[in-house]
């Protein structure tokens, strides 16, 4: 799981059958150096979002298999899943 920043929303035109009516959102990573200083320096991706993080909100993004396990034993096609809503972050 990585820590990443809700930087924006994403409006589909058209996207896969399963994965139609969910929330997207751009999130940019956090390295654990720019988790030190608090902004995030990683490139932004796509993730869905079923928890409804807003604007500037930092959350815990599961990837790659892990990301579609919310929704087993149906198949999704997805990269990035919001898996929580972090209220703060203490790097020591």
């Amino acid at each position: 799981m990585r820590v990443a920043k809700v930087i924006g929303t994403v409006t589909l035109s058209r996207c896969h059958p399963a994965v139609a009516g969910f929330r997207w959102v751009i999130g940019v990573p956090y390295s654990l150096k720019a988790l030190k200083k608090g902004e995030p320096d990683g490139e932004d991706f796509v993730i869905l979002d079923q928890l409804g993080a807003g604007h500037g909100q930092q959350i815990g993004v599961s990837e790659g298999v892990e990301a579609a396990v919310p929704f087993f034993p149906e198949r999704k096609p997805l990269d990035a899943y919001c898996a929580c809503i972090l209220d703060s972050i203490e790097v020591v």
